[in-house]
């Protein structure tokens, strides 16, 4: 079998399995094993071999995890998921929520304002979205509901703020991005900062636009918090920016490696739980073995990932797919074009992690091919999965919501609401087009 065409039958074979709800290490590594035998078993010369694979593939799958999982800066995604559910069983995910709500009791829209930035700020210290929206939702969703907001804002800006946690460092996709393309993850967190504040910019505009055309859609509240309140609120908050300054602050001022940083945050995160009395031992405990869990998931489908990747290379198919647009002369318009028109269909139906994981493969070498910066590319994947993670039909985030509000929400209510904050995305991915700067600012000016 050509081996080219029997790469593309693997990369097809992952597609239609995740498109089945097979899980995402299981659809990846299945079509790579499967793919790295039928590459021995049938050789060029014809016939059917299977004795002629085992070797191959034994030595693949005793070779390939091992190569993977020796990777010094894979390391920091166990940490940084530790230091998230840490600071989330803290509460000093939640602090910054309603912080902000004492703060803006007179701003129409103010608790989805609140909702929007407390989502950015669990981001930043969660950096996974689906954990954001599931946490957040319980939080503000009932809150805004109770005083009579609309459905549809109250549920869609959580589910849209949700999405931060792709970009707003420490981000698990960009430590994964980092690994499998070979780029510097500090420089990556440094360029997700900017679009990411931009993000959470754009998105309070969204509501504040949205309150401004139809007030009815979120009532002023009736709280006069006192002074003492508002800074007993920020007091409260202090554990937050400690561990957001620490990370960032660390990382762009040369004073720590990734790794570093997510070791010392975790530590840090820990600590701070023990001296503010806001960390028990339960707390602690569920802390470890809820990132045991989600860690183990993550690390198999990076296994799976790089079988695939493997494989994929065995065959030829990015070479391949170079010579034939070389060979096409297409405009880098056209080849960006079809790039971001990959990632949304694939971002209506599945999973982040393992979307940039598939294309990895694929994409990276066209874009380094014309010469544009990966770490400039990264963030604009990163964006493009997080239009996904709230595209109808099947935008995740939305799901993670309705399952938590329950029938609180029509699922209608919140898909009609996303579509608006999806401008707001829009208009910050074009800008990530027009001015690459935009991203490429704090990592080209780093220490």
């Amino acid at each position: 079998m050509d081996p080219v065409t029997l790469g593309v039958l693997g990369m097809v074979t992952a597609l239609v399995l995740l498109a089945l709800r097979v899980p995402v290490a299981y659809a990846l590594g299945a079509a790579a094993l499967g793919g790295i035998f039928c590459f021995f078993a049938f050789p060029a010369a014809g016939g059917f071999n299977p004795d002629r694979a085992m070797r191959p593939v034994f030595s693949f799958l005793a070779s390939d995890p091992y190569s993977l999982l020796h990777s010094y800066p894979l390391i920091m995604a166990p940490l940084f998921i530790g230091m998230g559910h840490v600071a989330h069983r803290a509460g000093f995910t939640t602090d910054l929520f309603y912080a902000i709500r004492i703060w803006l009791p007179s701003v129409p829209g103010n608790l989805a304002i609140a909702s929007v930035m407390g989502c950015g700020g669990f981001s930043a210290i969660t950096g996974t979205s689906v954990a954001c929206a599931a946490a957040m939702g319980r939080i503000a969703v009932p809150e805004m509901l109770k005083f009579g907001y609309s459905k549809s804002l109250a549920a869609s800006c959580v589910a849209a703020g949700g999405t931060l946690g792709s970009l707003i460092p420490p981000s698990l996709l960009l430590v994964l991005y980092g690994v499998f393309t070979e780029q510097s993850v500090s420089l990556l967190f440094l360029a997700g900062v900017l679009p990411g504040l931009a993000t959470v910019v754009a998105y309070v505009g969204v509501v504040w636009a949205w309150v401004k055309l139809n007030p009815e859609a979120a009532p002023v509240t009736d709280d006069r918090p006192s002074q003492a309140e508002r800074v007993t609120a920020l007091k409260r908050a202090w554990p937050f920016f400690t561990l957001f300054f620490l990370i960032v602050g660390g990382i762009y001022f040369g004073l720590f490696t990734p790794t570093e940083a997510a070791a010392v945050a975790f530590m840090v995160a820990v600590i701070l739980g023990v001296v503010t009395k806001r960390l028990s031992l339960a707390g602690f405990v569920d802390a470890l073995r809820e990132s045991a869990y989600q860690t183990a998931a993550v690390f198999a489908i990076a296994i799976a990932a790089k079988m695939l990747l493997s494989f994929v290379a065995l065959t030829g198919v990015t070479n391949a797919l170079l010579a034939w647009i070389e060979a096409a002369d297409l405009s880098v318009f056209v080849v960006m074009a079809a790039i971001v028109l990959l990632y949304i269909v694939l971002g209506t139906f599945l999973d982040p992690i393992g979307i940039i994981l598939l294309t990895i493969p694929l994409t990276v070498p066209i874009v380094e091919s014309y010469g544009m910066s990966l770490i400039w590319f990264g963030i604009v994947v990163i964006k493009l999965l997080e239009i996904g993670l709230i595209t109808p039909p099947i935008g995740l985030n939305v799901f993670v919501i309705k399952s938590v509000v329950g029938k609180a929400v029509p699922l209608e209510a919140i898909f009609k609401g996303v579509l608006v904050f999806l401008a707001a995305d829009i208009l910050i991915l074009w800008l990530l087009f027009q001015f690459p700067g935009f991203a490429l600012l704090l990592p080209n000016s780093a220490f």
